[in-house]
């Protein structure tokens, strides 16, 4: 099936229930035909047999037959097949006719109408009609047998049977050819859309053009052009990808080789110290930044292979919030989970969710009150809910809008931070279908509370 062509299989499909029904059509008239032409053969076998009824003759109480050389020769004459009879009657025997003719049982058969049977005779097959004469003037009953070879039967049959063929047959043909040239022209529009597809370049993807598609195949345009502008969409989302990480990259590698210069011009150690801390910073703030440029590059749309699975959450918020402990201990925060007590299963990739919330707790702690809290929140319900929530100086409700795009950052923000975490977090949330949004704390206490949203 997968090496056929849709063309062979389209008139394959039509084609085969055509030639189905016209040979089931020629049967069915055949057989019909043939009953009707029996029928009238039959008619005249009887029609021969009753003409035999005159010749039946009684004289001394006997039964004999009167049948002259020239009506004998007229009886039997015919052009195409060889005529036989057989009178017989039940005591005298046969009175006339071709003794070894085959004849039906005399006793045990309904004679109250013709019997006709099929028989062999003088190595020829035969069609016979019997009759029996019952007269008050005959002194017993006579039966009368007429038979005929079936060569003009069948010749009748044949000619019956080619001259309702050969018509199918070439009607067969026609539409046939007809069906062909139709799927030919049905299809060209598939033709004309793989020529477009093969005269594409790889950056080419604007839309297909719809002239002159039909309904079905425009149906497989739209689907084509759905996906060109998902490929387009990701082109460039990958372009600005790349143009951004090159220009984040660019500032710290300048910074880090301009320190690097200042440190090879001086002799002292002493005036080495501030050149070597810059350079420690900066190499600092490019490791996270190409750590957080690998993290949005396999969350974005370029990746795209993530295979979500059945996982409980509150057992991956557990393992995360473990691992940033001693982190927040570091800047004297204090990071706690506010445990559901149960486990919630949700649809996700484990690496991935685990990224989310180290980038959540990450900004919290670099962005959070020294001394400062964070509480991590997992609420059991119909939707499962994240919350992470800070008593840091929060964001402006104006930044708020902006904050989960790539690179944004809010001005005189401290840290080392590129403005990657919060994308990265929006982009792992929408593969996963979750809602995520900012909201006040409670009691209206400063800081910053993200929320997200996860199906079950």
């Amino acid at each position: 099936m997968r090496n056929n062509s849709l063309q062979k299989i389209i008139i394959a499909r039509l084609l085969i229930p055509v030639i189905c029904f016209l040979l089931l059509e020629t049967t069915i008239s055949y057989w019909v035909t043939l009953h009707y032409v029996d029928k009238t053969h039959d008619s005249a076998l009887l029609d021969s047999a009753n003409s035999l009824k005159q010749e039946i003759k009684v004289r001394d109480g006997k039964i004999y037959i009167e049948l002259s050389k020239n009506a004998l020769e007229i009886f039997t004459w015919n052009a195409d097949d060889k005529t036989y009879f057989k009178i017989t009657s039940k005591h005298q025997g046969v009175l006339a006719g071709s003794k070894t003719l085959p004849t039906p049982n005399l006793y045990g058969v309904d004679w109250s109408h013709p019997i006709f049977a099929n028989s062999q005779f003088n190595k020829q097959q035969i069609h016979s009609a019997s009759i029996r004469v019952k007269h008050q003037d005959l002194p017993e009953a006579v039966y009368i047998h007429v038979a005929e070879t079936i060569t003009k039967r069948n010749k009748m049959a044949m000619d019956i049977l080619l001259a309702d063929l050969l018509p199918q047959i070439l009607f067969t043909v026609l539409i046939g050819i007809y069906l062909y040239r139709g799927v030919i022209r049905g299809l060209s529009p598939l033709h004309h859309l793989t020529d477009q597809l093969a005269q594409r370049t790889p950056h080419n993807l604007s839309p297909l053009t719809e002239t002159h598609v039909v309904t079905e195949v425009r149906a497989l345009t739209n689907t084509i052009n759905q996906l060109l502008a998902r490929l387009a969409e990701a082109s460039a989302s990958q372009q600005r990808f790349i143009s951004n990480a090159a220009h984040q990259l660019r500032t710290p590698l300048a910074g880090l080789k301009l320190q690097t210069e200042v440190a090879l011009r001086s002799n002292d150690i002493q005036t080495m110290q501030p050149s070597l801390h810059q350079m420690q910073n900066s190499t600092e703030r490019l490791a996270h930044l190409i750590t957080q440029l690998l993290s949005l590059a396999r969350s974005g749309p370029m990746e795209g292979q993530n295979q979500l699975e059945h996982l409980d959450l509150r057992q991956l918020v557990r393992e995360v919030c473990i691992d940033w402990v001693p982190r927040a201990l570091q800047k004297q925060i204090d990071l706690s989970f506010d445990d559901p007590k149960q486990e919630i299963w949700v649809r996700g990739d484990a690496i991935l969710l685990k990224e989310l919330l180290a980038n959540l707790l990450d900004n919290a702690i670099i962005y959070g009150n020294t001394a400062g809290l964070i509480i991590v929140k997992l609420i059991a319900d119909k939707q499962p809910c994240l919350l992470v929530e800070d008593n840091g100086p929060g964001i402006p409700l104006i930044e708020q809008e902006h904050i989960f795009e790539r690179f944004y950052r809010i001005q005189d923000s401290e840290g080392i931070g590129c403005g990657l975490g919060l994308a990265i977090v929006k982009e792992i949330a929408d593969l996963h279908q979750a809602p995520i949004q900012l909201k006040a704390r409670n009691n209206q206490q400063a800081g910053t509370c993200v929320q997200i949203k996860f199906t079950l």
